[in-house]
């Protein structure tokens, strides 16, 4: 892709959308740690003095990428609990039935527990005071969000479901590092089959790390 200076704010907005898009492709094929502020201005066909102009760092990049990614995953969610969660079960049922979807949902978009897990210790570093209060700013309409979402279904958590759907983000990327693990951990688990006790599936741990904390929180009977 070449460009000519965009001199609009349309053919700006343009462009930003063009390198996030881009952003959005090379992690489908990398993960977060991969993905570079050079080979990102190289694929999208731009100088990185120019990438820059949209953008102040990889990770202000990266940052509106979660927010698009996790804006798109509680849209669908929405749908997913209506499909998945009978209202009229006992409470503890119901909680099963959450934890379960939430699990399978997030166990099927990797790039959105991979950036989950890179937040804190990478993301939220080497941005402007500015960039990632604008950040945590759409964070808090995401978490009131998912925690409408949790409250529908598990009315019984009350104020507890917003801190239930903040750590469920947390325990998605943490589990999510050790999910995948990297080309020589792979060849290590084929080599001593007994090592791989140690692989956590995402799907499997986090549903049960996710029963659990409801179950630790949920009032009791």
């Amino acid at each position: 892709m070449t460009f000519r200076r965009a001199r609009t704010e349309e053919q700006r907005e343009i462009r930003r959308r063009a390198i996030l898009d881009m952003a959005s492709a090379m992690l489908d094929e990398m993960p977060v740690a991969a993905v570079t502020l050079n080979e990102l201005s190289r694929r999208v066909g731009l100088a990185k003095p120019n990438v820059l102009r949209y953008f102040e760092s990889r990770e202000a990049v990266l940052l509106e990428l979660l927010d698009r990614y996790l804006l798109e995953w509680l849209t669908e969610l929405a749908g997913e609990l209506a499909a998945g969660v009978d209202e009229n079960l006992p409470m503890d049922e119901r909680a099963a039935a959450v934890a379960e979807v939430l699990s399978r949902s997030l166990s099927g978009r990797v790039v959105l527990c991979d950036l989950f897990g890179a937040q804190g210790s990478v993301l939220e570093h080497n941005v402007s005071v500015e960039a990632v209060a604008r950040y945590k700013r759409a964070s808090l309409d995401r978490l009131a969000t998912m925690t409408a979402l949790i409250r529908k279904y598990l009315p019984e958590l009350g104020e507890n479901a917003t801190l239930f759907s903040l750590q469920t983000m947390v325990m998605a990327g943490a589990l999510s590092a050790y999910s995948t693990p990297p080309p020589s951990l792979r060849a290590a688990y084929q080599a001593e089959p007994d090592l791989a006790r140690l692989h956590l599936e995402l799907k499997d741990y986090l549903e049960q790390a996710l029963t659990a904390t409801l179950l630790g929180v949920l009032p009791r009977r």
